[in-house]
């Protein structure tokens, strides 16, 4: 495994203080440019513009040459980096949980993606938009946001599972 740059000790620290940073440098170019991932879809599939897409896909840009960075920095902290590239598009994140295969892993991603994409729709933002509107004082994207903490603990704890359970039975498994 290679060291990288950064020694394990010092990226402990490092990498977690520039994340927060540029958490907080992404919050407010998000807050001021009023940038919400589904609406950009939305306006573009609805009236052709593209601004806020645009940012959606630099995000997607910025992201990914972020995690180059970091890789570069500390390859042992994301080993896994990579992992498309080395052994097919196809084949589950090594040491992704539930054994299951990859047509499974497909559909966990794409249903759910789905309804998250028409839940934000109906609620008129994505949720990087609703935490930005609970900044702002919306009551409402606020109870999105509290709704969102309380149900992402019950499905990682109780429903994730019988969901895997319902994909082995469908003959999914690895």
């Amino acid at each position: 495994m290679a060291t990288g740059v950064l020694p394990m000790e010092i990226a402990v620290y490092a990498v977690p203080a520039v994340t927060l940073l540029l958490g907080i440098l992404i919050g407010y170019l998000a807050q001021r440019s009023g940038f919400c991932s589904i609406g950009g879809f939305r306006d573009y599939f609805l009236f052709r513009h593209t601004r806020i897409l645009s940012g959606y896909l630099a995000l997607i840009v910025f992201s990914f040459l972020g995690y180059l960075l970091f890789w570069t920095l500390t390859p042992a902290a994301m080993e896994h980096f990579f992992w498309a590239l080395t052994s097919g598009p196809f084949i589950p994140v090594p040491g992704a949980p539930a054994g299951l295969g990859p047509a499974a892993y497909i559909l966990l991603a794409v249903i759910p993606g789905f309804l998250v994409g028409f839940i934000c729709v109906l609620l008129g933002g994505c949720p990087i938009r609703q935490a930005v509107m609970t900044s702002e004082g919306n009551i409402r994207a606020a109870f999105f946001l509290l709704g969102m903490a309380v149900a992402s603990p019950v499905f990682a704890a109780f429903v994730s599972g019988w969901i895997v359970l319902l994909m082995k039975s469908l003959g999914l498994g690895a």
